[in-house]
């Protein structure tokens, strides 16, 4: 038997105190417990934060947050866990896989074909099927159901990039992975195609050892940024994000970076797709996170024919619904505009233009809408152009 076969047997290593061999217990249940919950991994974190907050203060003091206002209400609540829910001396940390079942092997080549495609629209992976914050939300709170029907009365709150929590710090120092060159976390057998959610509570468990950085020399996060939004390893202006810019702006979408966005009209995955260690991203082990059919292969116009009603209808449960009807005209409104300047056949040229003018005639009171219309119809080519045959 080998000493660490030897520790799991006896519940500690040899030599350990009776404290650390009961936390080493009472972290072993709870894994057994997150896995039957379907979550893929799980870690703990100390609350001692105060090593991120100068960072996170220059971040905000640098602009990047942009219109995230809420950055600026909590300021260093963030980083001090025992602030934000009073009583918590230890954070569990949990993984959620979330590339859909059915994903092909050849699926980081699909997703670079599609955004090549002007009349595709790119809706980002994990947006496609069931909002994961209901799924992580429901899962955390069965797993604190567990906590307390098992080990007695114990304060906690669950968290799922709900509220003012440092989620990819706290898993970091948790081991879950390490912090990429495009702020995420990776693992090295998970690459960064997942949620993390958290669990704050009042009674103390071990924490687990964080693990090495191993994105080498490697910025191929960086170079795929298509507007340039990480600035610095590890630094990321969120103004410039396409997830930002699609998802979380209210107002009209800077004109400098519409190009850019291509087809992309709900979210971004460029960083992740151009990164290596995403090779290895493992699928989703629930069926919460499988594409819902109007996402499996979206085309710009259908999308563009939705009514509001609509809408909500095909994003109810999803996490596309807190953007709205309006901004998602919005989006897709860049996106035909870019699709007028790619090379077309003259029919499916002409079926844009019209359905960009017969929407443009429907919303005259809508100042925003009308203005990135205007924009998308001003991108298809002077009279005179040759169209492909």
């Amino acid at each position: 038997m080998t000493q660490a076969s030897k520790a799991d047997a006896d519940g500690g290593a040899p030599g350990q105190s009776p404290q650390a061999s009961a936390g080493a217990g009472e972290l072993a249940t709870l894994r057994t417990w997150a896995t039957e919950l379907g979550f893929s991994q799980i870690g703990v974190a100390s609350i001692d934060l105060s090593a991120a907050e100068p960072g996170l203060q220059a971040w905000m003091a640098a602009g990047f947050a942009g219109e995230m206002h809420y950055f600026e209400r909590h300021g260093m609540t963030r980083a001090r866990p025992a602030a934000l829910v009073p009583g918590t001396v230890s954070v569990v940390t949990a993984r959620l896989d979330y590339l859909p079942a059915d994903t092909p092997p050849d699926w980081i080549d699909a997703e670079w074909r599609a955004l090549a495609d002007p009349l595709a629209a790119q809706v980002s992976l994990y947006a496609r099927g069931r909002d994961y914050h209901k799924v992580l939300r429901q899962r955390l709170q069965r797993l604190a159901d567990r906590i307390v029907e098992q080990w007695g009365p114990v304060g906690y709150r669950a968290f799922t990039d709900s509220a003012p929590v440092l989620e990819v710090e706290l898993g970091v120092r948790s081991g879950l992975g390490w912090r990429g060159r495009h702020t995420l976390a990776l693992d090295r057998d998970a690459g960064s195609m997942f949620f993390l959610g958290e669990l704050f509570l009042s009674r103390p468990l071990p924490p687990t050892a964080a693990v090495d950085d191993h994105c080498g020399r490697c910025t191929a996060c960086l170079q795929a940024c298509p507007t340039g939004a990480i600035v610095a390893p590890g630094r990321l202006d969120a103004r410039r994000c396409i997830s930002y810019l699609t998802l979380e702006l209210e107002g009209p979408i800077p004109v400098a970076f519409r190009e850019a966005m291509g087809n992309r009209i709900a979210g971004c995955d460029d960083c992740q797709l151009a990164c290596p260690w995403n090779k290895f991203a493992r699928r989703a082990v629930v069926a919460d996170f499988d594409v819902r059919e109007p996402f499996r292969s979206p085309r710009l116009l259908e999308l563009w024919q939705w009514t509001a009603e609509e809408f909500d209808r095909r994003t109810q449960g999803s996490a596309l619904r807190r953007i709205g009807h309006r901004r998602w005209q919005r989006n897709l409104a860049v996106a035909l505009g870019n699709a007028l300047r790619a090379p077309l056949a003259a029919t499916d040229r002409l079926a844009l233009r019209h359905a960009l003018q017969t929407r443009r005639e429907a919303v005259l009171a809508d100042a925003l809408l009308t203005e990135h219309i205007d924009w998308a119809l001003a991108q298809a080519p002077a009279p005179g152009h040759r169209e492909p045959a």
